[in-house]
């Protein structure tokens, strides 16, 4: 450690974010960055704790303390090194992770000023690309094939870990490109898509194949009430353009192994009357849009869900609300508010119900929120209001929730009279439904989202990289 004083002396600093009337006008990335000099400062605030607790909290298992020690000595190289081991992409994980490692800093404890491990990440990465850190390397190949279907975060993870094993990989996606959610979810002004491009680009130099507008489908020779898996928000977007379709059975057969990582696109619904109303969409048929509309895709003007001079509802108080609020304030919105069926969160910093080091489960204001944004709490919608067709407003009723005397989830009970909030557009951003997998053949694997339900993106790529494990073990015992 560098210097172990220097928690005492330096204040954490963060970059903060472009100014709100700068930046409510474009999609342009909203966080800055430090210069050099400050982040090394920034750095070496680690103090190395023997009981290192951001280990524990990062998905990944990412060591904050060896690469911020590195960043602070100057070398760049060997701190993207160390980063780069745990942590395949940290170019999106600087950028969208919550830092768990944070919260469960030591710092955070005392002071509630962690290391600023998540900028750090970031800026350690996008060095390591300018100083031409990062070049692609030729794997010695093992004769054996692997199939990937999802290029989200799970599936790349995976793929990578595979590729660098020497597995000939092929990764297949119903989209028109690699990204998943990174790139149809998370908007461009928290998550430029270049970013996205430059490494799928690294990862086809290294030999991964990537097959576009392949829809993953049921077998013809399963169960008519078999699920499988299809899932309808993504598998019958009509925005995918392509018929080309392939089954896990097929798949199965051809691949000596198969990383199943196709999210969990299903969102929750709110079947409430009046759901059919125009006007009311899911969030990802908002985000997803806007961000093909900057990427160069046009659509007809009754396709196009624009908030320009509109009233807003947003329901769902987390992150994929946010981003609706962020991506609304920049089609030129008129007012934009959001609901949330559950209590307010403690306006922290601490949370008595998950004390240091877990997660707290206090308020987060974001940036789209910073932007302008009415919030309220413990409210149920009940009907959306219309008129020819068209959505005017949403009946809402105040609640309250009491405990339950049999024990489990609280119980819902109004409070106050019903109102109508008005609304031109409604977002419902109420979380996604975990898909059931059906049984599958012993050389396909489940990774990611798909697996364990709706989460964060570093914990898919940790799962990925489990998964990458799982299958080399599988392929090798096959093959002892």
């Amino acid at each position: 450690m560098g210097n172990p004083k220097a928690f005492l002396t330096i204040d954490r600093k963060e970059a903060g974010y472009r100014p709100i009337q700068d930046r409510i006008h474009d999609f342009g990335e909203v966080e800055q960055t430090l210069n050099s000099n400050d982040r090394k400062l920034q750095a070496s605030r680690c103090m190395d704790c023997g009981v290192p607790f951001c280990h524990w909290a990062c998905p990944l298992g990412n060591k904050p303390p060896e690469w911020n020690d590195a960043l602070y000595k100057g070398d760049w190289e060997l701190a993207y090194r160390l980063l780069n081991a745990t942590n395949p992409f940290p170019e999106f994980t600087g950028r969208i992770c919550p830092a768990l490692c944070e919260k469960a800093c030591v710092l955070n404890l005392m002071e509630h000023e962690p290391t600023t491990n998540r900028e750090d990440e970031a800026a350690i990465c996008e060095h390591a690309w300018q100083e031409d850190f990062i070049k692609p390397v030729t794997p010695e190949r093992n004769g054996k094939k692997v199939a990937v279907v999802g290029a989200g975060p799970a599936g790349l993870a995976a793929a990578n870990d595979l590729n660098l094993m020497g597995y000939e990989v092929t990764v297949y996606d119903a989209r028109e490109n690699a990204g998943g959610l990174l790139r149809y979810g998370i908007p461009n002004f928290k998550l430029n898509k270049t970013v996205i491009d430059r490494r799928i680009n690294f990862l086809k130099a290294e030999g991964i194949t990537f097959e576009y507008g392949v829809k993953l489908v049921d077998s013809p020779k399963k169960k008519a009430d078999d699920k499988g898996l299809i899932a309808a928000n993504i598998q019958n977007d009509p925005t995918l353009g392509s018929d080309k379709t392939v089954t896990v059975d097929e798949l199965s057969k051809k691949f000596d192994a198969v990383v199943i990582a196709t999210g969990t696109p299903t969102a929750r619904d709110l079947k409430i009357p009046g759901r059919d109303l125009k006007g009311v969409y899911f969030a990802l048929e908002l985000l997803s849009q806007q961000n093909r509309v900057l990427a160069g895709m046009e659509f007809s003007k009754d396709e196009r869900i624009s908030a320009k001079g509109k009233d807003v509802l947003v329901i769902g108080g987390g992150d994929t609300g946010s981003d609706c609020i962020g991506t609304v304030h920049r089609q030129g919105s008129k007012s934009v508010t959001q609901i949330e069926i559950m209590p307010k969160p403690v306006e922290g910093p601490d949370d008595p119900k998950n004390p240091w080091p877990n997660w707290p489960r206090t308020l987060k204001t974001t940036s789209s929120h910073e932007e302008g944004c009415i919030r309220r709490w413990n409210i149920n919608s009940l009907e959306f209001l219309g008129k020819d067709g068209k959505l005017t407003g949403v009946r809402v009723q105040e609640i309250d929730w009491k405990p339950n005397p049999e024990g489990g989830r609280p119980l819902m009970v109004e409070k106050g009279k019903p109102e109508i909030i008005k609304a031109d557009l409604v977002f419902l951003a109420m979380g996604f439904l975990r898909q059931q997998q059906p049984e599958m053949p012993e050389n396909v694997f489940v990774a990611g989202d798909a697996a364990n339900g709706a989460s964060l993106v570093v914990r898919a790529l940790a799962s990925g990289k489990q998964t990458a494990g799982k299958v080399d073990k599988f392929v090798k015992s096959k093959n002892a």
